[in-house]
């Protein structure tokens, strides 16, 4: 089980971004899929979840209205659309399948296999 997030970079404050985080090895569309990001010096925090069953998602309070997850099951691929990017967004972002069926509040322990993380900065 193998997961590549990738799309990051630098954006000025407003701009947009399209994160991917794509499976291989497995049938990405059996997991729930969680986002998190960890910016230098803080905790890793959970960002946005999409369950496999029904698509139900979940946003954490500081990004709703802003980002958007979705999955391409024929690309085998979850998206985290952002937009409106602030300099607070800026972390390293990472995806990882959750247990719990996005039922864990971001608990990592619920979240077996990780990406490797993709640097988002937001800055003018």
């Amino acid at each position: 089980v193998q997961l590549q997030a990738s799309g990051g970079g630098l954006v000025q404050p407003g701009g947009s971004l399209r994160l991917s985080c794509a499976a291989s090895g497995f049938t990405l569309s059996y997991y729930a899929i969680s986002w998190f990001r960890q910016a230098p010096g803080k905790e890793r925090e959970g960002v946005s979840c999409i369950s496999s069953r029904d698509g139900n998602t979940d946003y954490a309070d500081s990004v709703k209205g802003r980002f958007t997850i979705s999955r391409d099951n024929a690309k085998n691929t979850v998206y985290l659309q952002m937009t409106d990017l602030k300099p607070e967004d800026t972390a390293v972002y990472y995806c990882a399948t959750d247990r719990s069926e996005c039922y864990s509040d971001y608990d990592v322990e619920e979240h077996e296999s990780w990406g490797q993380g993709t640097q988002v900065t937001v800055s003018s």
